[in-house]
């Protein structure tokens, strides 16, 4: 007979050791003998990694697992991440006309004195600077290619928010690593079925090897085969097509030109006509892919598309196809099984919501998890919690589609207010008389701030009018005196910082971000 508490996850990736390594440094797995966590996975199942990007809140995590910055860059090929760069996303070129927005990590600049956003918002749209340029430093600083920290900035530290592009499959190598020094014990073998109890929980699975394994809580990692929480105990899937429409990626992997090529520190996401294409500066190649809904463009459109988008170098890669449902398991805590990354749900990679929702599954695992009494007792607080953090998101995303005014088919359907969430279709309302603010959301249920929402509304465009109420802004040359500042403070920056490729190499060359004194 068993004694003490033991989880058992399946699955490996990023959702698997990530979620391996969590629950052991909390649960203090090498420390206290009454706790185990045992992880399977196949040695034969390739990771997806379509993304290969992260939020600043990675940031945290790894520290928390004690994975030294340095390390963590030299060992995943990553680079600095400070935003998204979004190209023709509000309108459509015409002769070669393109429009961008950024949407920087940094929250706005403010004051005790006045916010600047309503004084932007009463400046002429023909002469005022794009939004993010107006009240973030990070603008021009990613624009001008520079990095977010100093040579000399300790790990995890700098003067700018910031997250990384990474080689998925490496990462999960670096949190494989962490989690077996933190007292995970690691099965290869796959999965060939799971045994139900009398009362409809999972008692036990049983590898193709012929082992058998038995624990308190399983953590379903096992990707869209969702085989415990799916296949064994079938947890029904709510899609959300009817919002977001994009269904598959094309990806590949470009090496640069030249090795000294300049390393932007952004995703830049593309609009094209049946969705968007990410490219990813990584330390020693792009990674391009072309997401799209095949219900407007054909497979073999998307791949002229993508060609057209690389240029005459597509003719050196392979381009992998990954076909996707949008949705999420209306119960991802079910009995005694908890589902992790894709097995959970999978919302389009824009703005890196994988690894967030990962992240965000994790820490209340960690925190709920009960060392005693019934294993399932958290269940309805953490899908309470984790359906309304999914369906939040499917809001976030689709405020990138829904205010475009492109002309394509796509484009309408995304802006029809019969695909936009009736909670969006509200906030919007009432955005157009004033901005977005804190108590819009609710910080448990929230990925994004509502400064992300403010970035993403006056970016592409959206009219908040607040001219019938100017006088209640009178802070006129107070708020202009904080523009020229931050713009000083944004030259200043993209002047002292390094450029990112620099700081990349340094690191990579001398094995650290801090230089000699």
């Amino acid at each position: 007979m068993r004694s003490g508490r033991s989880i058992l996850v399946v699955g490996g990736g990023t959702a698997g050791w990530l979620t391996a390594a969590y629950l052991a440094r909390h649960l203090g797995v090498t420390d206290r003998a009454r706790v185990s966590i045992t992880l399977i996975e196949s040695p034969e199942i390739g990771i997806v990694g379509v993304g290969e990007g992260t939020f600043p809140t990675i940031r945290s995590t790894l520290k928390y697992l004690g994975i030294d910055e340095t390390q963590f860059i030299r060992a995943t090929s990553a680079t600095f991440k400070q935003g998204i760069r979004f190209v023709d996303w509000a309108e459509t070129p015409v002769d070669g006309r393109h429009s961008h927005y950024f949407h920087p990590f940094e929250a706005p600049f403010h004051s005790e004195e006045t916010s600047l956003i309503p004084y932007w918002l009463l400046q002429d749209e023909a002469t005022r600077p794009p939004f993010a340029e107006a009240v973030t430093i990070q603008n021009r600083v990613a624009e001008a290619q520079r990095a977010p920290k100093r040579p000399h900035e300790g790990d995890f530290d700098g003067p700018l928010n910031y997250a990384y592009h990474f080689d998925a499959t490496r990462l999960a190598e670096v949190l494989a690593e962490r989690a077996v020094a933190l007292g995970v014990r690691h099965v290869a073998d796959r999965i060939e079925r799971a045994e139900l109890d009398d009362r409809g929980a999972i008692a036990r699975v049983v590898t193709e090897g012929g082992e058998t394994f038995e624990a308190d809580l399983y953590v379903d990692c096992s990707g869209f085969r969702a085989e415990l929480i799916g296949q064994a105990l079938g947890v029904p899937f709510k899609p959300v097509q009817d919002t977001l429409f994009t269904d598959r990626a094309l990806a590949c992997k470009l090496p640069y030109d030249r090795p000294d090529a300049p390393l932007e520190s952004y995703t830049v996401a593309t609009a094209h006509e049946g969705g968007w294409i990410w490219d990813i500066g990584l330390a020693g190649a792009r990674g391009i892919g072309c997401v799209y809904s095949s219900a407007h463009v054909s497979d073999a459109r998307a791949e002229e598309i993508l060609s057209g988008y690389v240029g005459p170098r597509f003719a050196e890669v392979t381009p992998r196809r990954i076909a996707f449902e949008a949705g999420y398991r209306t119960r991802q805590w079910e009995r005694n099984c908890v589902a992790v990354g894709l097995a959970a749900g999978f919302m389009e990679p824009l703005e890196s919501t994988g690894v967030v929702l990962i992240e965000a599954a994790i820490a209340m695992i960690a925190e709920l998890f009960p060392l005693n009494g019934p294993v399932d007792a958290p269940a309805r607080r953490f899908n309470e919690l984790m359906n309304a953090r999914y369906d939040n998101i499917v809001s976030f995303l689709k405020l990138h589609y829904c205010l475009s005014r492109r002309e394509e088919p796509f484009w309408r359907r995304n802006a029809d207010p019969a695909t936009i969430p009736e909670r969006l279709r509200d906030l919007l309302d009432q955005w157009r008389y004033r901005p977005p603010g804190r108590f819009d959301f609710t910080l448990d249920t929230e990925s994004f701030a509502y400064f992300n929402y403010q970035y993403i509304l006056y970016g592409m465009g959206f009219q908040t009018d607040l001219g019938p109420v100017r006088e209640e802004f009178p802070l006129v040359e107070e708020a202009k005196a904080i523009f020229a500042r931050v713009r000083a403070f944004s030259e200043r920056a993209a002047h002292d910082l390094p450029p990112h490729r620099a700081l990349i190499e340094h690191i990579n060359a001398s094995g650290g971000l801090r230089l000699a004194v």
